[in-house]
């Protein structure tokens, strides 16, 4: 009896001493969080990361500040995220390339994206766009992805299409139009999607997946928009098809950014966290100011995490297939 008594009193006073999720929630957090950046500033996920923390921190009571880390598409921060200590304080934003590609593309990473990180939510999603030179003669007649796949199977490996390098997002969504169609294409790879851009309006590739940056040109006629990559319709050209939508189901590629904590970041400020990124995406003001990144989009965790296992492992098909190879 007096044992368990004394142990009935060590549960009690072990229960009493630990704090609920409630009020772990309600302390975090006490000091400054570091917001892990891979790339440069005035990048697209750089400027996603400060646009939140910045509305995320006045909200929390703390600073969230932005640290840059740029460099190895990515992967110099996310594995100083990996490894740092699971406590709440060091959360990384960044694009789909770092979470679904890097594995697959390169040897030496040093962090695993499904057991080192614990995903809070996307917040933009950016479609491709694929465009035409409609002042290039040899495409001049190409206004839908059906003309597209006609010319390249009329002259099978000489058409030539542009990315900013090999193994991004820009060069897998064309190999994937490519193996759906049953087409074979050049690529010319550049050193970043402007300079493929400038290379299509200079007529020196015939298409291109374009980012967002298209949209402008494609409104003023410099090129021509045959259909973008994502699973649903962009707002800016809604009457430019998807994909999907012009023949091939199932096509979805977006550029998306993220963010996530490390694995073992308690539950209470990950609930907290993604809450909080939530409410500042959805609020009007915030929203517009990341309508120049990309549409708005976010999801739970669970969704978030079924979305990066689906897209990796697709992307990694798309990649095998083509042989696609690190820079």
């Amino acid at each position: 009896m007096q044992r368990t008594a004394r142990l009935l009193a060590l549960i009690a006073g072990l229960c009493a001493a630990a704090p609920t999720s409630e009020a772990l929630a309600q302390k975090y957090p006490s000091r400054p969080v570091k917001i892990m950046v891979g790339f440069s500033a005035g990048g697209p996920v750089d400027v996603v990361a400060r646009i939140v923390g910045d509305r995320v921190g006045n909200r929390l009571g703390q600073p969230f500040v932005v640290e840059n880390r740029a460099g190895a598409n990515g992967m110099i921060a996310a594995e100083g995220v990996a490894h740092a200590d699971a406590d709440g304080y060091t959360m990384l934003a960044c694009n789909s390339s770092t979470i679904t590609l890097n594995k697959t593309l390169f040897k030496d990473i040093r962090y695993d994206p499904e057991k080192d990180f614990a995903p809070l939510t996307t917040v933009v999603s950016a479609p491709l766009v694929l465009v035409v030179n409609p002042e290039n003669p040899r495409t001049a007649d190409i206004k839908t992805v059906a003309d597209l796949v006609a010319a390249a199977k009329a002259k099978p490996g000489e058409l030539a299409y542009g990315s900013g390098g090999n193994g991004n997002l820009a060069h897998l969504a064309m190999e994937l139009l490519a193996q759906k169609a049953g087409i074979k294409l050049i690529h010319v790879p550049y050193r970043g999607g402007a300079a493929s851009e400038v290379g299509i309006l200079a007529q020196e590739v015939l298409a291109v997946f374009d980012p967002l940056s298209a949209v402008p040109l494609v409104k003023a006629g410099k090129l021509r928009a045959l259909a973008v990559s994502s699973a649903e319709r962009l707002p800016a050209l809604p009457d430019v098809p998807t994909v999907a939508e012009a023949g091939y189901p199932g096509f979805d590629i977006s550029f998306w950014v993220g963010f996530f904590m490390p694995k073992a970041t308690p539950a209470p400020v990950l609930q907290t966290l993604h809450q909080e990124i939530v409410t500042a995406a959805k609020d009007p003001a915030v929203a517009e100011k990341l309508g120049s990144q990309g549409v708005v989009s976010v999801l739970s965790p669970d969704d978030y995490a079924a979305k990066i296992a689906k897209e990796t492992k697709e992307l990694a098909e798309v990649v095998a297939a083509a042989n696609i190879k690190a820079e």
